[in-house]
């Protein structure tokens, strides 16, 4: 028997670096989304393995945060709520926010945190950043039960503005996509992201909407404030939720276009920089 056979011969596959401008090929996560659900499967059991509270930490820090929140923003310095109960309106804001900061830290350090996958398997990098996204999707499932008993509680029931929720979180998923690909491609290069990370989220967090209303802002701020994508996330969940008389106001446009920017430009950005991610690690 001929060994060189052509019969038994298998067709050879060389994986080359693309150069130039690069297609974002998102078809290849639907190929991968197996790969996918398995990434989500296993954070969520690293993120609660051998914890004596399992998933109850995900409604503790809300809730503790909150409490605080309330006694001092709410209590001792009289900060307004726009009619609404204090806790509710802080928890309400916490809730959209709790999911875009997870998301942004875990998918800013999900490639360094995987350089092993990384540098010894092919497939779509960006399934690792996004299921660092998606992973935080369960937390905010548990905390928003909790808001939901919490608007039980002090009578507030929805509107019809609750059908636009939905659209509302998928912009904040969205914003901490578009951040996290950004950050995730520096960190592999740059490994200072993981140390200004923490600064950054704490920063973002006092010029969002969370522990006090977008009424405190001056009118003619208001469209650079809208620059914050969270802005008219945090805002656009209030006014579903919790029936605000005004509606998110012109800012959220201001927000949608930055969250679409941020979302398109760090696709690109990865997809362009991936090619030297296992070379770098």
């Amino acid at each position: 028997m001929n060994l060189r056979d052509e019969s038994f011969s298998s067709p050879a596959i060389l994986i080359r670096p693309i150069s130039g401008w690069v297609a974002l090929n998102l078809r290849d996560l639907w190929e991968y989304r197996e790969l996918l659900y398995f990434l989500v499967w296993r954070d969520l059991k690293v993120r609660y393995k051998q914890t004596v509270l399992g998933v109850a930490w995900v409604v503790i820090q809300p809730v503790f945060i909150t409490l605080v929140f309330s006694v001092f923003f709410g209590r001792l310095v009289g900060v307004p709520s726009d009619g609404i109960p204090y806790p509710v309106f802080a928890f309400c804001g916490l809730l959209p926010w709790q999911l875009f900061a997870y998301a942004v830290t875990n998918a800013s350090n999900s490639l360094v945190a995987n350089d092993r996958l990384i540098t010894k398997v092919y497939f779509p990098r960006l399934v690792i950043p996004l299921s660092a996204v998606l992973s935080g999707l369960v937390d905010f499932i548990f905390a928003f039960a909790v808001l939901l008993a919490m608007m039980a509680y002090y009578g507030i029931f929805p509107t019809l503005a609750l059908w636009t929720l939905p659209g509302f979180l998928l912009m904040a998923m969205a914003s901490a996509v578009g951040v996290g690909l950004w950050l995730s491609a520096f960190n592999v290069e740059y490994r200072d992201v993981r140390y200004t990370l923490p600064f950054i989220t704490q920063l973002w967090f006092f010029i969002s909407p969370v522990a006090y209303p977008t009424s405190l802002v001056p009118e003619k701020w208001r469209f650079l404030y809208g620059l914050n994508p969270m802005t008219g996330v945090v805002e656009g969940f209030r006014w579903a939720l919790l029936g605000k008389s005004q509606s998110p106001g012109a800012w959220l446009g201001v927000s949608v276009v930055v969250t679409i920017a941020l979302l398109i430009g760090g696709l690109y950005y990865f997809r362009r920089m991936e090619k030297n991610f296992a070379d770098v690690m």
